[in-house]
C-alpha cells in the first residue's frame, strides 16, 4: 500500500516540458514511497505525543534514542534537520523499509465490508500493523533487551501508532489500499504512469492523497510544531476521552476502518462498490482496477477536502495521544 507523490511530480514536469526523459526515469527510480500522513504529519503525531508524556517516558525516549543514534550516513528522505529525537524517529522506518522488507507491517489489509471481529486473519505471514505494534512494545517494555533493539522498537512504535490512524492503512478494497482508485486532485487529472503504462498506475490516487495532500493542503501555513499545539487545543475533550479507554490496539485499528468506509469510500457522490477481497501487485490486475476506478472520473474538491480534513486532524490528533499512552505505559513498565 504504497505510492509515489514525489516522483509523480516529476512526471507532470515532465509533461510540461521541464524535465526530459532521462531526467524523468532518475527522478522516478530515485524517489522513495509515499509515507501515511508524510513526514509532516508523523512529525505532528510525535509532537503531540511529546506534549502527553510523563516524565519517565520523557527520559526513557532521550535515553534510548539518544546513547543509540540513527546512522549518520543514512538516507533521511524527511531530512535530520532537527534536534527533536522523537520527531526524528518518527521518520526512520519508511527510510529502512526497502532494506529491512518489512513494508507489510505499516498497515493492515482489513477487507472493505468487514465490521468488527478478530484481527489475524488479515495479518499476514509477513505481519501487519497491529502485530507489530504489539511485538514492539513487548520488546520497549522488556529492560533486559539490549538497548539498541529497544530503541529500534521506540522508532517503530512512533511511527507506526502514526501510520495505523492513516484510514487507507486499515481498509483494502481490491484497490492496494486505494493506490490503484485515480481521483483529480483539485485542478491536478490523474496521469498515466508513463515509464510502465501496463501497470495502469496513476497520480494523483486516494492513497495518494490522503498520506500527504490532504494534510498539508490542511495546514496551510502551519509547521508541524503549530499545527500539533493546534490539533492538541482542538481535540483537548476528545483527548481525555481516549485516554480513558485504555490501550486497545485492535480496537484502534477498527476504528480507522470504519473511519475509512464513511470518510474516504463513501464521501464521493459517485458510488464505489465493494470489490473482490484481493491484493493486486499491479493497478492492471483486479480486472483493470485502475481504469475501472478510473472511468469513474472521481474528483476532490473543497467539498471532500473539508470533510476529509476534519477525519485527518481527529486521526493525527488520536495518534499523538495514543503514541504517548504507549510509551507512558512502558516507562511505568521500566522505572
Amino acid at each position: 500500500m504504497t505510492g509515489n507523490a514525489n516522483s509523480w511530480k516529476a512526471c507532470r514536469l515532465a509533461r510540461l516540458g521541464f524535465l526530459n526523459a532521462a531526467c524523468l526515469l532518475v527522478c522516478v527510480l530515485a524517489t522513495p514511497a509515499t509515507r501515511a500522513w508524510g513526514c509532516k504529519g508523523h512529525q505532528t503525531v510525535a509532537l503531540i505525543a511529546e506534549k502527553h508524556l510523563i516524565p519517565e517516558a520523557r527520559q526513557l525516549v532521550e535515553k534510548l534514542l539518544g546513547e543509540n543514534p540513527i546512522d549518520p550516513k543514512l538516507k533521511r528522505w524527511c531530512g535530520n534537520a532537527t534536534n527533536d529525537l522523537l520527531v526524528d524517529a518518527s521518520t526512520w522506518p519508511d527510510d529502512v523499509r526497502n532494506e529491512r522488507h518489512n513494508s507489510t507491517w505499516h498497515y493492515i489489509d482489513i477487507p472493505r465490508g468487514k465490521h468488527k471481529g478478530l484481527l489475524a486473519e488479515y495479518c499476514g505471514t509477513d505481519g501487519c500493523v497491529t502485530r507489530a505494534i504489539e511485538e514492539l512494545r513487548v520488546i520497549l517494555k522488556d529492560k533486559s533487551t539490549e538497548p539498541l533493539k529497544r530503541a529500534e522498537a521506540l522508532r517503530y512504535l512512533i511511527h507506526f501508532v502514526g501510520d495505523l490512524h492513516q484510514p487507507l492503512h486499515a481498509i483494502n478494497n481490491g484497490d492496494n489500499g486505494g493506490n490503484c482508485v485515480p481521483v483529480k486532485y483539485f485542478h491536478h487529472e490523474p496521469l498515466l504512469n508513463p515509464l510502465h503504462p501496463e501497470r495502469e498506475d496513476y497520480s494523483p490516487n486516494l492513497h495518494q492523497i490522503w498520506d500527504t495532500e490532504i494534510v498539508e493542503r490542511d495546514m496551510e501555513v502551519s509547521n508541524p510544531h503549530r499545527y500539533a499545539d493546534e490539533l492538541d487545543e482542538k481535540f483537548r475533550t476528545e483527548s481525555a476521552v481516549w485516554e480513558a479507554s485504555g490501550i486497545h490496539v485492535d480496537n484502534w485499528a477498527w476504528e480507522v476502518h470504519e473511519r475509512a468506509e464513511t470518510e474516504v469510500y463513501d464521501a464521493f457522490p459517485e458510488k464505489i462498490g465493494i470489490e473482490p477481497d484481493v491484493k493486486p501487485t499491479a493497478c492492471s490486475d483486479n480486472n483493470h482496477i485502475g481504469k475501472r476506478m478510473l472511468e469513474k472520473h472521481l474528483a476532490v474538491g473543497e467539498a471532500y477536502q473539508n470533510r476529509a480534513a476534519k477525519a485527518v486532524e481527529m486521526g493525527i490528533a488520536e495518534a499523538g495521544i495514543r503514541l504517548a499512552m504507549i510509551l507512558n505505559d512502558a516507562a511505568k513498565t521500566n522505572p
